[in-house]
């Protein structure tokens, strides 16, 4: 069987490539992909190389949020069958490290991660017709499901994980910085959590459309209105938690500046090094919390994609087919008109 690739040969090198796909060893199925979602960091290492430190050494299959079908099973294979639909968790921790006998598998020493170049050699990604992965990666679904929200449960997962870091939300006052597919996605979360209020602020219109049918009280376009976010900055801030997904440093500061004491900064936004309002942070008694990943929030949301407790569509603002990958990761990169960017592998 031949299946199409999507491979990454270096800075702004992306390739459409056919190759004869393997067959399922034991514990194994060969999957026929449905949908597959361009993350930042597929964007990252298409036009810089790599995310900081990180970088593409060698070529590597991109993507790692997708959605698929069985199209054969391994040996050993008895919960899953031709035909099953399924989402796939691209993360593999190894579960015998210090940190996952003390449950932090998001931190495994021994990560394995579809579409990543942080290992060598690179572990590469879902952006295929078809692929054999192990069976535990797949999630049977119902098989009617609309796989393209399917293909947004590790993304979900991500905001599902730190909204869990968060802890209780309802009735908070809440401010999202950032609106792009994370940002969305923890606003569709704190709304389903029962949060009374949900700010968000990004410099783009477009995605904040979308933050505010995905559950947004308020949206705040600071390059427009700079100066729209000074009144909750007011008696010493105004929210409980902010949801931090920019990883931009006004946006930080200003969200500091607009937490209540002894609230909650989540910081799931990734970028490089930033300067802290460390003065404020001490002063306001603010808890900094980090977020990173998932373990098993990927489950839980592929079950609120699928039972509609969390509706994920109004971020897919395009999808194109393979063939027309660079097409569709421009169109990513352009956040004047896009959040999320499908591929759609269906031939």
């Amino acid at each position: 069987m031949k299946t199409r690739v999507c491979r990454l040969y270096g800075e702004n090198d992306l390739r459409i490539e056919t190759e004869t796909a393997p067959k399922p060893g034991a514990g194994q199925v060969l999957l026929s992909i449905a949908a597959g979602g361009i993350c930042g960091s597929d964007m990252h290492y298409l036009s810089q190389g790599g995310i900081g430190t990180i970088r593409v050494t060698e070529p590597i299959i991109l993507g790692h949020e997708a959605s698929g079908r069985v199209l054969g099973t391994g040996a050993g294979v008895t919960k899953l069958a031709a035909g099953d639909a399924v989402a796939i968790n691209p993360s593999r921790s190894c579960g015998t490290c210090r940190f996952c006998t003390e449950g932090l598998y998001m931190h495994c020493m021994n990560m394995r991660f579809n579409g990543s170049a942080m290992r060598l050699p690179h572990e590469q990604g879902l952006f295929r017709d078809c692929l054999v992965v192990e069976a535990a990666q797949c999630i049977k679904v119902p098989v009617d499901a609309d796989l393209g929200a399917v293909a947004c449960a590790e993304p979900l997962a991500v905001c599902l994980h730190a909204a869990r870091i968060a802890g209780d939300i309802a009735g908070k006052r809440v401010l999202i910085t950032g609106a792009g597919p994370i940002g969305a996605l923890c606003t569709a979360v704190a709304a389903h959590e029962g949060a009374s209020e949900i700010v968000v602020t990004d410099l783009q219109d477009a995605a904040l459309e979308v933050a505010a049918r995905m559950g947004a009280t308020r949206c705040i376009n600071v390059m427009r209105d700079s100066a729209a976010l000074a009144e909750y900055e007011a008696d010493k801030g105004h929210f409980d938690l902010v949801f931090e997904c920019s990883a931009v440093e006004s946006a930080i500061r200003s969200a500091i500046a607009s937490l209540r004491p002894r609230g909650t900064l989540v910081q799931v936004g990734v970028a490089g090094d930033t300067a802290m309002p460390m003065n404020a942070i001490v002063a306001k008694e603010i808890t900094l919390q980090g977020s990173f990943r998932f373990h098993e929030e990927f489950g839980q949301a592929v079950d609120a994609i699928t039972s509609g407790r969390i509706n994920v569509l109004p971020i897919i603002t395009q999808r194109f087919p393979l063939d027309q990958a660079s097409e569709a990761f421009a169109v990513a990169a352009d956040r004047s008109q896009a959040v999320k960017v499908h591929l759609n592998f269906s031939r």
